[in-house]
């Protein structure tokens, strides 16, 4: 049963950085379950914010995976990560982060310490993918197929980037302003337009902070089965050539995308 909060809690709650704010929703229910209270107050927020700044340290455990609302049913998945999601929770958490950035940070450990991951299952990008360490963003590429088109612009009208084009042949899509969102392949009645690939795209070394930057997108469209072991591939790269904490973009700045991405090939 989903716990009850307060309106005064909700907007307290709504206040916390949006990186954090699901790991102290989670204390804070958790303050007031062990309470006996089913209704979440102002309280038990402001005792949970007291405790949780005390002791950040032994909140942060070295990395986080953000999620859109695709698992939610949304329609506008173009990727389903039910299954990833959890595949890379497991393969961060069996490479000790914590313990990685314990040796490597001067000081006690902070949530921007932290490796972050975020899964987004639409080109929406709901779950901020283009500012954290690496980001995926579900993609579906459509192409024509060999059935006839009725030419009823149905596609062209589920476009929001303007991507396509009817000639007297049917559709033509410009690939470069194409966003992969597998809009117009749902929209298409007669089967002209069907999926090409499906997976996502992947983005490396987006943050905030001071000196915020948007993630680097490697080329092509990655497989679902692929994603794993890319990403943790990208992790052991990271772990190779991180220097006191510093986050991967400030590694991409340092050494280069070019040089990052040898660790690839040297796999």
């Amino acid at each position: 049963m989903e716990m009850q909060w307060s309106p005064e809690a909700e907007d307290t709650l709504k206040k916390v950085p949006f990186f954090v704010r699901k790991r102290v929703k989670a204390r804070v229910e958790e303050e007031a379950a062990r309470h006996g209270d089913d209704l979440v107050t102002l309280q038990h927020v402001t005792i949970c914010r007291k405790r949780f700044l005390e002791k950040v340290s032994d909140e942060v455990k070295g990395y986080q995976v953000e999620t859109c609302f695709g698992p939610g049913d949304c329609p506008n998945r173009a990727a389903v990560s039910d299954v990833l999601v959890e595949e890379i929770e497991q393969m961060l958490a069996g490479k000790d982060l914590g313990g990685f950035l314990k040796g490597k940070v001067d000081g006690p450990l902070k949530f921007h310490h932290e490796f972050r991951i975020s899964v987004s299952d639409c080109p929406n990008a709901c779950s901020r993918p283009q500012i954290v360490d690496i980001g995926l963003i579900g993609a579906s590429k459509p192409k024509r197929s060999e059935k006839p088109c009725s030419q009823c612009i149905a596609c062209v009208e589920a476009c929001r980037e303007s991507a396509i084009l009817l000639d007297e042949d049917g559709p033509v899509i410009d690939e470069v302003v194409c966003f992969n969102c597998g809009a117009c392949i749902h929209a298409c009645p007669t089967g002209t337009l069907e999926e090409d690939m499906n997976g996502y795209r992947v983005l490396l070394g987006g943050k905030l902070g001071r000196h915020p930057r948007l993630g680097e997108e490697l080329p092509g469209i990655h497989a679902l089965e692929e994603i794993p072991g890319i990403l943790e591939r990208f992790v052991e790269i990271y772990q190779s050539l991180c220097r006191k904490g510093e986050r991967l973009g400030v590694i991409l700045e340092r050494v280069g995308k070019e040089k990052f991405l040898e660790g690839m090939e040297k796999k």
